[in-house]
């Protein structure tokens, strides 16, 4: 499993990854994007499953709902090579 930070900049959804960034207007296009990257960098093969965990960055978040939101957006997506 992939992990990544998710985010929000009030415009586009974004993710974070040490290999790899990816930013789009709505999350199916944000998914198609973190496909393009994996394949791009050979983290997702042809014939291959892959599941992306999407860690919500919590700082985006006001300071005083953080205690009822630890898991505000978390996500996971599975991608077929």
């Amino acid at each position: 499993m992939i992990e990544v930070i998710i985010s929000h900049n009030g415009q586009n959804w974004l993710v974070f990854h040490q290999q790899f960034t990816a930013e789009a207007l709505t999350l199916e296009k944000l998914d198609a994007e973190v496909e393009n990257k994996l394949r791009q960098l050979g983290m997702l093969k042809k014939g291959e499953k892959q599941k992306v965990f999407m860690a919500f960055e919590n700082s985006v978040i006001p300071q005083w709902i953080r205690q009822y939101a630890q898991h505000y957006f978390n996500r996971i997506i599975e991608l077929n090579g």
